[in-house]
C-alpha cells in the first residue's frame, strides 16, 4: 500500500520533471530537446524520468494539461459567482491574467506551441478536454450576455477570436508585476462588448 507520504512524493517529482522540461523546451524548443537534457534539467537519471514519463510527447502533454487545469480552476469561484455577464467576463479574464503572471513561461507555452506541433498530436491531448472547457465557459458566458443585451449581438466565436488578440497583447507585453484593473479591461473592451 502506499502512504500519502509516498503519494506526495511522486507528485513533487513529477511537478519538477514538468518544469525542467518546461525550461529546457523554452531554451532549445520542443524538437531540439531530449528526454537526456529534461532528466539533467530535473536533477534525476534517466530511468527515473521515464518511470514517470514514458516519451518526451508524454512531457510535453503533461505540461499542457497542467496549465490548462489550473487556468480552468482559477475561473472556478467567478463562474459560480452571482456577477452580470458583463462583469463576470471581466472578473474572469483578470482570473486568466492573474494565473498567466504567476508564471509567465508556462503560459507563453501553452498559448504559442500547439500551434507548432502536429494536428493529430492535438487532437489527442488530454489537455484538450481543459483547453475546451475553458473555452466553452467563456463562450457560454459571452451567449448570455448578448441574450440579456448585456454584450452586442455578434457571434461568440468572431467575439472570443477578438478577445484572445486584445488578451494576448494586454498580457504578454506587458509589466509582469503589473495587473490590468477591471475598469481597465473593461475600456478596452468596451468596443467590442458593449452594444451602442
Amino acid at each position: 500500500m502506499v502512504s500519502n507520504r509516498q503519494l506526495e512524493e511522486r507528485a513533487a517529482r513529477k511537478e519538477r520533471i514538468l518544469d525542467a522540461a518546461l525550461e529546457v523546451f523554452s531554451r532549445i524548443g520542443i524538437e531540439g530537446s531530449t528526454m537526456n537534457e529534461i532528466a539533467a534539467e530535473a536533477g534525476f537519471g534517466k530511468a527515473s524520468l521515464y518511470y514517470y514519463f514514458p516519451s518526451k510527447e508524454e512531457v510535453f502533454h503533461a505540461i499542457l494539461e497542467r496549465g490548462w487545469m489550473r487556468l480552468l480552476e482559477s475561473i472556478e469561484s467567478v463562474v459560480i459567482g452571482n456577477d452580470t455577464p458583463r462583469n463576470k467576463f471581466i472578473k474572469l479574464l483578470n482570473a486568466i491574467a492573474d494565473q498567466v503572471k504567476l508564471n509567465r513561461t508556462l503560459y507563453e507555452f501553452l498559448f504559442i506551441v500547439p500551434k507548432s506541433i502536429p494536428v493529430e498530436s492535438i487532437r489527442n491531448g488530454s489537455w484538450k478536454t481543459y483547453q475546451n472547457r475553458l473555452y466553452a465557459t467563456l463562450h457560454g458566458i459571452l451567449e448570455d450576455g448578448v441574450a440579456i443585451g448585456d454584450f452586442v449581438d455578434i457571434q461568440p466565436d468572431l467575439l472570443m477570436r477578438a478577445i484572445g488578440g486584445i488578451f494576448h497583447s494586454l498580457i504578454f507585453p506587458g509589466d509582469a508585476q503589473s495587473s490590468i484593473s477591471d475598469t481597465d479591461l473593461d475600456t478596452v473592451l468596451s468596443k467590442f462588448l458593449h452594444p451602442k
